[in-house]
């Protein structure tokens, strides 16, 4: 029995894996525990494994490569199709052991230890501040089916509300007040409770910023600071995985979506695939350079004559998505930003 590629289903403790010869033919099918899932690998001759990118997949994936196994990971999308019939854990394996051998197949980059760590400061940042935008808009829901608007910006909602439920002539319930009033409090905690932590973990960031020189040289571009900087360090890897920076700003979702037939191209809007936070934060640094285009008020500045002709978000969506491909011609041909940069054609 030579298995050639293996396919694995990951789960918390109990791992469905699928194997086949060179043939395709399936010559393994078995249940793993978790505590025999390295013991197994261990005593298999090196194979392609391809596993899911799931929650886990980059651990298991840098586990396996120590035992000298070649691991791809893919989108789960990606693979979807190739299942078969109903879903369960065999048939997802036996979808990702087919899947993983096709030659057109888009596989996501392994990400180290450090990266990950990153990342997950990155992610704890944005699950704060979301906790904290989702209790600011619950108490202006609220106070929105009793007649009351209370103006965009979560400033507004401790300058305004504590006198709108003082207010006696808005008629509101007693229980009520007594409920926005907690409200608040709560959403004051989760203020205060943001700004420590994102004091901590930005400083952790701006450490590991310091210390990573692709990071640095990233910070060079204009709308890019340390946190951008950073995210797209951990988050990109090795950016000759993507062909031209149009993969790359494809990836993070920046550029049309087609829906073509017959010759006819048909674009849509911006497809927003990819990592939706790198989008936000690149889109934000898009605007920085924006504002700073139209206070110099160059005329020749493509962006400035952009601005003119079309709405301001969707200058900071073509700025952004210029971003992206300056980042891939950085990291790929190993330079640094230079603003005065003319391309060798551009300039014959």
């Amino acid at each position: 029995m030579q298995i050639t590629t293996i396919g694995i289903d990951l789960a918390k403790n109990v791992f469905q894996v699928h194997g086949a010869n060179e043939r395709g033919k399936t010559v393994l099918r078995k249940q793993l525990r978790r505590e025999k899932f390295m013991e197994f690998f261990a005593n298999l001759p090196t194979c392609v494994v391809g596993i899911e990118a799931c929650g886990s997949a980059h651990h298991w994936a840098r586990k396996l490569q120590a035992l000298g196994h070649t691991v791809r990971l893919m989108a789960p999308q990606f693979v979807k199709p190739y299942v078969k019939s109903n879903k369960n854990d065999a048939a997802d394996a036996q979808a990702i052991c087919e899947a993983v051998t096709r030659p057109t197949m888009r596989f996501v980059p392994i990400k180290n230890v450090e990266q990950q760590s990153v990342l997950s400061l990155h992610r704890a940042r944005q699950s704060f501040i979301k906790a904290r935008t989702a209790q600011a808009n619950q108490i202006r829901g609220l106070l929105a089916e009793f007649g009351l608007v209370v103006p965009q910006g979560i400033a507004h909602i401790a300058a305004r509300v504590p006198t709108l439920i003082d207010d006696a002539t808005n008629e509101l319930p007693g229980v009520f007040r007594q409920l926005i009033d907690r409200l608040l409090e709560h959403l004051k905690l989760l203020d205060r409770q943001v700004d420590e932590i994102e004091a901590q973990i930005k400083a952790q960031i701006k450490a590991w910023h310091r210390a990573n020189e692709i990071s640095r040289r990233l910070e060079q571009v204009p709308g890019i600071g340390p946190i951008t900087a950073s995210a797209l360090a951990a988050t990109v890897g090795d950016a000759k995985n993507f062909d031209n920076g149009r993969q790359l700003a494809a990836w993070l979702g920046r550029v049309p979506r087609q829906h073509s037939s017959g010759g006819k191209p048909k674009l849509l809007g911006m497809s927003k695939r990819g990592d939706a936070y790198l989008r936000t934060l690149l889109i934000h640094g898009a605007r920085s350079v924006i504002y700073r285009a139209t206070q110099r008020n160059d005329p020749d500045s493509w962006l400035v004559k952009l601005t003119t002709r079309r709405n301001a978000n969707v200058a900071a969506v073509a700025q952004a998505n210029k971003t992206a491909r300056i980042v891939w011609a950085l990291l790929v041909h190993d330079r640094q930003f230079r603003p005065d940069y003319t391309p060798a054609l551009a300039a014959a």
